[in-house]
């Protein structure tokens, strides 16, 4: 062979090695079992986990659980030669007065505490005192740029406590381009509504509930009356909170209204208007919070695999381990709520994908990182911890994947992406479901917020594209009436329960492990190539990237 023919085919051969690789999909499918899948979720979700609380001896034992099982999967350590990250945090607890008093235009009323309305704060004095505290009708709370929308336009709230509506002016319409009709944004969720309230300098915000656009009974919110709240300790660095936040019934807030001398509906309906304007209601509240704080330290886990060819590129798995402890008991008098479903399942899946992903014959030329956040029962506090001190780059971090809630059903002809239209992601996921002969729906409640309800979305807010699946409908055997009773009877006898727990008889193991290899083969496919998927247009999370 001459000289003139073997250089132009090393050539070839050189090219040839720099060609982004394809995974194998088959490579790594054979780590998965459903006994482990099952054992992980089993110890987690045992009694002697104790609902795997923050702060509590049941964290003690979930951390050390999921660091040695990282280990004995030989996973590096994830935060430099530690496999925690610390999140430092607050506990606060409220004692609030038992009534609100209220002085308006038309006389003077009551609302009583627990029944009528909740209030808390996220501040850490000792009291928080309101004594006629004015308060002001802003619509919807809402300041939207990109849709033209300011709720607080010309308003000075500072001093004030606001009062707004749940969900966004786009609901109950047909109008997908007003918002986003009845798909939920992140405007719309509650904690965006206290947010917005505390840049705008208010003293307090209280939200009007209503069932339908809230996605909840008033009950759900009633939990939140006098009971422990964590936060991340923001002490030396702490931002304008407000003195505190609440929710009203919407019988109560009908006579607030009342008081202040208008119609609730009809301040309803001109809120969802463009060019809504804020109306003092010339009400003033007094009552009275009393605070007891505690700090401590609750910790995220973090285990990588270093990527072969591009480690400073990130896929990022993640879950929360935590879940809600011990609490009140039950009609049976069990007072441990356990969580098995929320969320040992989703911690269970990361680690049988970590497993997946270490038993790999063609290692992963990205760095695949696992990540095991805390507290998100309490507010997505360890994602949100995660997302303003990442131990990787936001920049570098080419995709989120969380898991929370895996399905427990059985197979499952469809699989649901959550916030469907929010980026390429979903396409992934799609082309990773057609493999296994299965299609991907959109949720069928978009109106609930789903999207900004799991630690995916801290790493949407900072540009990260972040997928986040749920169990699908369409049983495999049985069919879409069937799957959806399931889950409808997940929500009303488990969900945030002490019944929550490992049963053997309902875990379907094979539907779970279904979804999870399908996760992995997602997640495999980024660490492959060399694309970044991109944010779709309309999603609110674009610009971030």
């Amino acid at each position: 062979m001459s000289k003139s023919t073997v250089w132009p085919l090393a050539l070839l051969l050189l090219l040839a090695s720099c060609k982004p690789k394809h995974a194998d999909p088959q490579d790594g499918l054979a780590s998965f079992t459903e006994a482990g899948y099952a054992q992980h979720v089993k110890t987690l979700a045992s009694d002697d986990f104790q609902g795997r609380r923050p702060f509590t001896a049941g964290e003690k034992k979930t951390l050390a659980y999921l660091v040695d099982e990282f280990k004995q999967l030989g996973l590096e350590a994830g935060n430099d030669t530690s496999f925690l990250q610390e999140v430092p945090m607050v506990e606060i607890t409220t004692k609030a007065d038992s009534v609100m008093h209220l002085t308006g235009p038309t006389g003077k009323t009551t609302l009583s505490g627990l029944k009528e309305y909740v209030l808390w704060t996220q501040r850490t004095d000792s009291l928080i005192s309101w004594r006629d505290a004015g308060l002001v009708f802003a619509g919807f709370g809402i300041v939207a740029p990109e849709y033209h929308w300011n709720d607080y336009q010309g308003l000075d709230v500072k001093g004030k406590i606001v009062v707004v509506l749940v969900n966004d002016p786009g609901f109950g319409g047909n109008d997908t381009t007003f918002f986003k009709g009845n798909t939920m944004t992140y405007y719309g969720r509650w904690t965006y509504k206290y947010e917005e309230a505390a840049r705008q300098g208010a003293r307090g915000c209280l939200i009007v509930h209503n069932t339908v656009p809230a996605a909840y009974p008033f009950g759900v919110v009633q939990n939140n009356w006098n009971s422990p709240h964590l936060y991340l300790d923001q002490r030396g660095h702490q931002l304008y909170v407000c003195e505190g936040v609440g929710w009203v019934s919407f019988p109560a807030a009908e006579k607030l209204f009342q008081l202040a001398g208008l119609n609730l509906n009809e301040q309803q309906t001109r809120a969802r208007k463009p060019g809504f304007t804020a109306v003092d209601m010339n009400v003033k509240a007094s009552t009275t919070l009393h605070v007891k704080t505690r700090f401590d330290k609750s910790y995220n886990v973090i285990a990588k695999l270093t990527g072969s060819e591009k480690p400073d590129e990130y896929i990022l798995y993640t879950a929360h381990w935590d879940h809600l402890g011990i609490g009140k008991p039950n009609a049976v008098g069990d007072s441990i709520y356990n969580g098995a479903h929320d969320n040992a399942s989703g911690t269970a899946a990361l680690l049988e994908i970590a497993k997946a992903f270490k038993s790999l014959q063609q290692k992963p030329r990205r760095t695949v990182v696992f990540l095991a956040v805390t507290a998100e029962e309490q507010g997505l506090w360890g994602s949100a911890y995660y997302a303003e001190h990442p131990v990787y780059p936001a920049a570098s971090t080419v995709a989120n994947l969380n898991m929370d809630g895996i399905n427990p059903y059985g197979k499952m002809k469809d699989v649901v992406v959550i916030g469907k239209g929010q980026s390429e992601l979903e396409d992934y996921l799609a082309d990773a479901a057609s493999q296994q002969g299965r299609y991907v729906v959109p949720d069928s409640e978009p109106e609930k917020g789903y999207y900004f309800r799991s630690d995916h979305f801290n790493f949407a807010k900072i540009g990260i594209p972040a997928l986040y699946t749920g169990t699908g409908n369409d049983h495999a055997e049985k069919g879409k009436e069937y799957g959806a009773r399931l889950k409808s009877e997940y929500t009303r006898l488990y969900y945030h329960q002490p019944t929550d727990e490992y049963d053997s008889a309902r875990l379907n193991t094979a539907g779970a492990l279904e979804d999870i290899k399908l996760l992995f083969q997602v997640g495999k496919r980024l660490a492959a190539e060399d694309a970044w998927p991109a944010w779709k247009e309309g999603s609110e999370f674009k610009a971030a990237r």
